[in-house]
């Protein structure tokens, strides 16, 4: 694999953008929703809120100086609006969400009046207006409140309940399959031998794809055997509309994912990508399912997915992978620029009123998995000779979580 065949970045995310297709969509319940994809606009039943309410502790009153003497006749709490309508010289008794009486234009707190029995002594001036919540003031009826392609999180979630919604058309979710490969890999806790290690990348590959709204199965561990690779991709194609491996896609004697690939009739788009880590990656697909090959060091996995398989995910459900936030921000120490490759620093973030800061997290060996925990964003350093220096303004690229 020459440097001349490497594809860039934005070039191998273009071939993969254009192998999507959209994914069914189906109706899903409030409680099944959270990072599912809005497949339609959400506009809003009714008002919210649904009336004028008080938005503190106090009295419902008609607005004036201060220094009145009112006559409180009733109370309305939230849940329990008070039937009364208030005069001049009245006032009712109100909390925080409670439905406005009728006659009254404002509301004074509780630390302004001076309560003697059943009348009050307003120590402020109340501007009419004042403490309330009109109906419709957060949105109005038939508004749109989200648009198709959006990602409900806990903020919109709790949107499309306070409209009035009780279930959402969800674009179904896509369906992975996770394969991660090498004889050396061994179960969480389990005890290791000479030259083995743990599987990370089965938890992190699945748990980045459920994140993404996929519905992803346990991953699925092979030992370095052709046959084995072979018969499980070929499961995975036939149940899955994405199919991502890990590891054995380099160019080794013991590397057998591509050739068991091209055995089993998935076409090629690409096979390296300038970019360190991650070189190695590859992207296929067979019909309408596609197929990853990531590297198989744990930090590589982590950003190749989210450079590739993550918009991917994100496409086929109908969310346009560029509103994941992408940001400028400024170099906070030099960084030596590699030749040949876009590098994918791991980076945390110190923002103030002018200026975001990105200081790399620390060494930034594909193999580092202390490096993603202390990062909030991907800066992207491009190719080139020499070091950028501090203050240099480059792009940070969303890290899934």
């Amino acid at each position: 694999m020459t440097s001349a065949l490497l594809l860039t970045v934005a070039e191998a995310r273009e071939r993969i953008l254009a192998s999507i297709h959209s994914v069914p969509e189906e109706r899903v319940a409030i409680d099944d929703a959270l990072d599912r994809v809005l497949a339609r606009d959400l506009r809003a039943v009714g008002n919210v809120p649904p009336f004028g309410c008080s938005a503190m502790d106090g009295y419902a009153v008609i607005g004036g100086r201060a220094g009145r003497t009112l006559r409180v006749i009733g109370e309305s709490r939230a849940g329990v609006p008070s039937e009364l309508a208030i005069g001049a010289h009245e006032a009712i008794r109100t909390s925080t969400g409670a439905a406005l009486p009728a006659g009254a234009d404002a509301v004074i707190r509780q630390e302004c009046v001076e309560a003697d029995r059943d009348r009050i002594i307003l120590r402020a001036d109340v501007a009419v207006g004042a403490d309330i919540r009109h109906a419709g003031d957060d949105f109005a009826a038939g508004a749109t409140l989200l648009r198709a392609g959006t990602t409900l999180g806990a903020p919109e979630l709790a949107a499309v309940v306070a409209a009035g919604a009780s279930d959402l058309w969800c674009a179904c979710r896509p369906r992975v399959a996770i394969l991660c490969t090498g004889t050396e890999l061994r179960s969480p806790g389990e005890p290791l031998g000479p030259g083995e290690i743990h599987n990370a990348n089965a938890v992190t590959l699945w748990a980045l794809a459920t994140r993404c709204g996929a519905l992803a199965a346990p991953a699925e561990r092979l030992a370095d055997d052709r046959a084995a690779i072979e018969s499980a991709i070929a499961a995975a194609l036939r149940r899955a509309d994405v199919v991502v491996v890990s590891g054995g896609v380099s160019a080794g004697p013991h590397d057998h994912v591509k050739p068991a690939l091209d055995s089993l009739g998935v076409s090629q788009s690409f096979w390296g990508v300038a970019i360190r880590p991650g070189k190695p990656t590859w992207f296929g697909s067979r019909g309408g399912c596609l197929v990853f090959g990531l590297p198989g060091n744990p930090v590589a996995a982590y950003v190749t997915f989210a450079l590739f398989t993550r918009p991917a995910l994100l496409a086929l459900q109908g969310s346009s992978p560029d509103r994941a936030a992408q940001e400028v921000a400024e170099l906070g120490v030099p960084v030596q620029q590699d030749p040949s490759r876009e590098q994918a620093i791991r980076v945390r973030l110190e923002r103030t009123d002018a200026h975001t800061i990105a200081i790399p997290t620390g060494p930034q060996g594909s193999n580092l998995i202390s490096s993603l925990l202390r990062a909030d964003a991907l800066v992207m350093i491009p190719a080139g000779t020499g070091e950028l220096e501090v203050g240099s303004r480059v792009r940070l690229i969303a890290l899934p979580r």
